[in-house]
């Protein structure tokens, strides 16, 4: 499975919406429940996902989906 699809089952797990589709530039407002106390659980849950763990830096400037994807594939191509 891609980037975009185990990012999907990550998303769809956490905020509990089996058809949610990912877009590059969708972020926190256009995904109901995503508040502060989500997007920990859902940091945690890509963590597990692919096996990574992120610094802060990693996602502290991520501004939507697309960013996030691009940031998992360079930490993949280095692991």
């Amino acid at each position: 499975m891609d980037v975009r699809g185990k990012l999907t089952n990550s998303f769809r797990r956490v905020f509990e919406i089996d058809g949610l589709v990912l877009a590059d530039e969708m972020t926190a407002k256009d995904v109901p429940g995503w508040d502060s106390l989500a997007h920990i659980n859902l940091i945690m849950d890509v963590e597990e996902e692919f096996g990574l763990r992120f610094t802060v830096d990693d996602i502290a400037d991520l501004k939507n989906v697309g960013e996030m994807i691009q940031m998992l594939e360079r930490k993949l191509s280095l692991a």
